[in-house]
């Protein structure tokens, strides 16, 4: 198995469109920038924290590939995102950056710190 693992932390977002917030939007464009960047969705689920719509969420695609995982703490005006995509039979590496990328750019974010982990087993 090789592969990347690519995350972003985000603070101070100004989130536009009331991400942090909304879940079913938050879904949506997770499976859209998904499927925009060349990646399969196998399946999702995402949880809200508070129901009323005033806490954050947590939110994880199954990906053929791999994993999207994110979460929101609208109070924090912070998110965390985690992508994680391997590259067995193909190099997804470009499709992973393009996703996190397209999230990050929709927070709208002060402040992000991305880490990139390449990942491998060594027989």
């Amino acid at each position: 198995m090789h592969g990347v693992h690519l995350t972003a932390d985000l603070s101070g977002c100004r989130d536009p469109a009331n991400l942090l917030r909304d879940g079913a939007a938050l879904a949506a464009l997770c499976e859209q920038s998904a499927r925009d960047a060349g990646l399969r969705v196998v399946a999702r689920q995402f949880h809200a924290f508070a129901p009323d719509g005033d806490g954050g969420h947590t939110g994880v695609l199954l990906l053929a590939e791999s994993h999207l995982a994110v979460h929101t703490w609208p109070e924090l005006r912070a998110v965390t995102l985690d992508v994680f995509v391997c590259n067995r039979a193909s190099d997804n590496t470009a499709k992973a950056q393009a996703l996190l990328d397209a999230l990050v750019a929709r927070f709208e974010a002060a402040r992000v710190a991305r880490q990139r982990l390449q990942r491998a087993l060594v027989p």
